[in-house]
């Protein structure tokens, strides 16, 4: 049995994934991505909560009646894949519920492990934060290299994925960098669908709370012109947006 450390818990999710879903969020993430809106669980130490995967099981289990129809159970975080011999307890938990599985991840962290993980899982929900490797450092303090091996080795194995990617105006908007992501994920065999996400800055009031300069502050939403501009140049390479 194993003890995880756990930001919160959302019963009845629409957002990350198919269905209606369980999602666990949890605790410890290596990215320090400029518009993170839960920077509040970047540190594993600052877990809300230190929770037994049975305890877990048992809170999915109360509403699995609400997730038999193309629903199921997203672990998100930060990052999840910090915590792995936890996320994976979970999701083997579910598989014996028979319940659909989806992991939402950077994929910065990728290594043997996680190919060990990936079995109990249905969905990966991949966000490629910019396709720029100069550009992604910037955003995120980490290396981009982890995470296209990572996509690469989810198309090998034919695991389906829901590629994301948050538009920020300024950085990550554009046209250029959009059309190398697009010409990337077209190369791929196994992903489902993307979802373009439109930056906004619901997290800030975090950022303030905890001390931190939240560097985005005069940066805002892009345009629906803009969305459906990126969402135009992944369909021009033959993707469902």
């Amino acid at each position: 049995m194993q003890i995880g450390k756990l930001h919160s818990f959302e019963s009845c999710g629409t957002v990350d994934g198919p269905g209606i879903r369980f999602i666990v969020f949890t605790q410890g993430c290596p990215l320090r991505c400029k518009y993170c809106h839960n920077p509040d669980t970047w540190k594993l130490k600052d877990a809300k909560y230190e929770r037994t995967s049975e305890f877990v099981m048992k809170e999915i289990v109360k509403y699995k009646n609400f997730y038999t129809n193309g629903g199921g159970v997203t672990i998100t975080g930060g990052e999840p894949l910090m915590q792995p011999d936890f996320i994976e307890e979970i999701f083997k938990l579910c598989k014996k519920e028979s319940i659909h599985t989806a992991l939402d991840t950077s994929g910065y962290i990728f290594n043997d492990r996680v190919k060990e993980i990936l079995e109990f899982v249905d969905l990966v929900l991949l966000d490629i934060k910019s396709i720029d490797e100069i550009e992604y450092k910037e955003l995120t303090g980490v290396e981009l290299a982890p995470t296209l091996r990572f996509a690469e080795y989810l198309s090998s194995i034919k695991k389906p994925i829901w590629l994301r990617h948050v538009l920020v105006p300024g950085i990550t908007d554009r046209d250029d960098h959009l059309d190398r992501l697009a010409n990337f994920a077209s190369k791929l065999t196994n992903i489902e669908k993307i979802e373009i996400l439109p930056f906004h800055k619901m997290g800030e009031f975090k950022w303030r709370e905890l001390g931190l300069k939240y560097q985005l502050d005069k940066v805002e939403s892009p345009t629906l012109e803009r969305v459906e501009n990126a969402r135009n140049i992944f369909r021009s390479k033959g993707l469902k947006v």
